[in-house]
């Protein structure tokens, strides 16, 4: 049976949990913040630089050689943006993830303390009852491993695919800018 000690342990561990994840929430949408600003900093910036290069144009040709001189860096800088981007969101979903893992091992290891307190407390007889508890307990920890294995896999997956997304963009205009 469960204390009041141990009740109040626990509820304690999960408000710090929360407090903790939401620290973490705030510090990702922090970091898009911060990334967003300089992204609009820089892309102000570039602009006037580029406004100020266009009016110096002498010729048509001088223009699209000036026009086509930008589609590399601009897609470089875009997905230097969503690779930066693609940290933070992962990196916060990292913590949650550690977060719930660490929460369904606490929960798994009372759950089997009290299997084993029960069991040892049991009737006579019972054994067999208590087996299929602790088989089922061991079953539904098999399959949230497999679960938890499945997620990472998909999400290396998912990585490995934004990666290559993203470098197929930006060699993609590498050609277009030096046809012209």
């Amino acid at each position: 049976m469960l204390t009041v000690e141990q009740v109040m342990a626990s509820h304690k561990a999960n408000v710090e949990t929360l407090m903790g994840l939401t620290t973490k929430a705030f510090e990702g949408v922090e970091k898009i913040v911060e990334l967003n600003l300089s992204a609009s900093k820089a892309a102000m910036a570039e602009t006037a630089e580029h406004a100020k290069a266009v009016l110096s144009v002498k010729d048509a040709q001088e223009l699209m050689a000036l026009q086509s001189g930008l589609l590399q860096p601009l897609a470089e800088k875009t997905a230097a943006y969503s690779r930066h981007l693609y940290d933070i969101a992962s990196g916060s979903t990292a913590e949650f993830a550690k977060a719930f893992e660490g929460q369904a091992a606490d929960a798994q290891k009372g759950f089997m303390g009290l299997v084993d307190n029960a069991a040892k407390n049991a009737p006579a007889g019972s054994e067999t009852a208590v087996a299929v508890m602790k088989s089922a307990v061991a079953a539904a920890s098999n399959a949230l491993e497999s679960v938890q294995k499945a997620v990472k896999q998909a999400t290396d997956v998912a990585e490995a695919n934004f990666n290559a997304v993203a470098a197929t963009a930006v060699n993609a205009t590498k050609p277009v800018s030096k046809k012209r």
